[in-house]
């Protein structure tokens, strides 16, 4: 069988593109290394979104949460139903290894199988690959770049690297469930774009010495007990347990570029897309979400990409007629 798409990435916005090529008659396939919203199942565990429920809707499809920012479990029970209602085509725990043309269709290699489609949509995203500090200890066990459950560091001294949401949510909740906590922030405050009801709250915890924050700051050295942190000001090394460098991720560029998709020559790495329609300078593939971004991985949300989806499919339509 020849794909009319082929969909690399169940998440979301995966979702909403595989929503809008069933209702358009369009066959269709998603694949997704991982289980259903995978990026979003590996968020912390009480994560709770700085958007609204009804801005993460996708399809206008109703999007009913407890409280007005939905939780991490309400998300993963909407998409889930999502896909299992609408019988989505979707293929979970299958990874797609590689793309190429051949003739006038592509060739998707995976895990398990090799599928061939008259376009490609990459909705992967851009939580794969996290960043690295890139100092001597970071191999180390008790170093982490994902973050999932306070109730593990209780008790235990934690240093948490960085100074957006990911790193001020698990700050202060390893605080509250009894772990010593310090804040290493490269800056000289907290992030400014902390969601707007935990900025105060990290900011009281600091000065109220509850956490320790250093700002200005980087890790030098990780050993098995202790850190080397280096400021504007002095040197010190302190007592240290556990690491979260959460300084961030980026999206697998190495597998965009195998695709012949072009990138910026700048440090944003921003791939090569037109903006009318998200077919990239490869002819038949597309992307959507925050996977446009490149670095940029603060710019594209659920709440503003989840219109990619009906952009892609009405570029596929006009291609074909």
């Amino acid at each position: 069988m020849i794909y009319d798409i082929v969909i690399i990435g169940g998440g979301p916005i995966g979702i909403a593109c595989g929503l809008e090529a069933q209702k358009k008659g369009l066959s269709y396939l998603i694949l997704e290394k991982g289980p259903i919203v995978n990026s979003l199942y590996n968020y912390p565990v009480n994560m709770q979104f700085f958007s609204s429920s009804e801005r993460l809707e996708i399809d206008e499809i109703p999007f009913i949460s407890k409280e007005a920012k939905p939780s991490r479990i309400e998300a993963l029970e909407y998409y889930r139903r999502i896909a299992t209602s609408n019988n989505l085509n979707i293929h979970l725990f299958e990874k797609v290894e590689n793309v190429s043309k051949n003739d006038d269709f592509f060739s998707v290699k995976t895990s398990k199988d090799t599928y061939q489609a008259k376009n490609v949509i990459v909705a992967t995203g851009f939580y794969d690959i996290p960043n690295k500090l890139g100092i001597p200890g970071e191999e180390l066990a008790k170093v982490a770049h994902y973050y999932k459950d306070p109730h593990f560091y209780a008790g235990q001294k934690v240093a948490v690297v960085g100074a957006s949401n990911s790193a001020i949510d698990a700050a202060l909740e390893c605080w509250r469930k009894g772990a010593e906590v310090t804040l290493i922030i490269r800056g000289k405050s907290v992030g400014d774009r902390v969601k707007y009801w935990v900025r105060p709250d990290v900011i009281n915890r600091i000065e109220e010495g509850s956490i320790k924050a250093y700002y200005n700051a980087n890790i030098t050295q990780i050993t098995a007990t202790t850190l080397d942190i280096k400021t504007d000001q002095k040197e010190i090394t302190i007592d240290n347990d556990f690491v979260l460098a959460l300084i961030g991720y980026r999206p697998n560029f190495t597998f965009l570029e195998k695709m012949g998709i072009r990138l910026s020559d700048n440090e944003k790495r921003i791939p090569s897309y037109h903006e009318e329609t998200m077919e990239t300078n490869v002819k038949g593939i597309f992307l959507a979400g925050v996977i446009c971004g490149g670095m940029e991985t603060h710019k594209w949300f659920i709440e503003n990409s989840r219109i990619h989806a009906k952009m892609i499919v009405k570029t596929i339509l006009e291609n074909q007629n």
